[in-house]
């Protein structure tokens, strides 16, 4: 990678266990070119772990600090993450990273990055044990992420498969073939897709969102990709980032198809 960065980036102003100034220090400590904060933005289906609406100005303050504070070392970023279904409006900050956590049957919320159990129990009670009917939902709501969320970056576009490995689920060709559907819709807004490791420093995926056979597709249509760590731990910022270079460099993906934000310095 020609710059050693990371836009997905969590705190304790949500779900993530480090202060953002513990973050900064470990990012410099790693040599990081830049870090961008990525905080859960609000919405009703996020609420218990999300940043509120009253922490939001205190977010943009505080990291707005850390960037003058550590300018002469390391450029810093305040992005958000906003889910699909959040409806805040999201102006003044750098960057948004467009995810899916969420796909909505009979008026329910269905978290697919809860576990999985949750996710098996979900796919058994509401979809009569078709995993492949939850992804066909759940790869619609990704076709459509960036609108909805005027997102910068799409966020770990086949995070409904996280606990696939452990359920004994496959990527089926409805899977793929829903992915690629999702793909085709996304590849005109020229916003790159984040190759993710933050499933496998979880322990619950042996490879990034999204898997090979997705690069695969993102690559034939001619998508962009930047890294991420998706990280909630400092000790984890970095993880499996060679990894996740050396399968995008398997998948066909060259130095010129890595993005690195417009706003970023050369």
């Amino acid at each position: 990678m020609k710059c050693k960065c990371n836009f997905h980036t969590h705190s304790t102003y949500c779900d993530g266990k480090n202060s953002p100034e513990e973050l900064v220090l470990e990012a410099i400590e790693r040599g990081f070119d830049a870090l961008g904060f990525s905080s859960h933005f609000y919405s009703e289906a996020e609420k218990d772990f999300a940043m509120s609406r009253e922490s939001a100005p205190r977010y943009k303050a505080e990291i707005s600090r850390l960037r003058e504070k550590y300018a002469h070392k390391i450029q810093i970023f305040c992005g958000i993450e906003k889910d699909y279904f959040s409806n805040e409006p999201s102006c003044g900050y750098d960057y948004v990273i467009g995810s899916v956590h969420y796909v909505k049957k009979n008026g329910e919320y269905v978290c697919v990055d809860a576990s999985a159990g949750e996710i098996k129990a979900a796919v058994d009670r509401l979809y009569g044990g078709d995993f492949d009917a939850l992804s066909e939902e759940y790869f619609a709501l990704a076709a459509d992420v960036v609108r909805k969320t005027d997102a910068d970056i799409i966020g770990h576009f086949d995070l409904v498969s996280k606990f696939s490995e452990q359920n004994g689920y496959t990527q089926s060709k409805r899977f793929l073939a829903a992915a690629k559907k999702a793909v085709e819709a996304l590849i005109p807004y020229g916003k790159p897709f984040e190759i993710n490791t933050g499933g496998m420093a979880r322990k619950v995926r042996s490879v990034p969102y999204p898997s090979p056979e997705i690069l695969l597709i993102i690559k034939e249509l001619g998508g962009k990709i930047l890294f991420s760590s998706d990280c909630h731990k400092k000790e984890l910022l970095d993880y499996g980032f060679e990894e996740a270079a050396s399968i995008a460099k398997c998948c066909g993906f060259t130095d010129g198809d890595i993005v690195f934000l417009p706003f970023m310095k050369a």
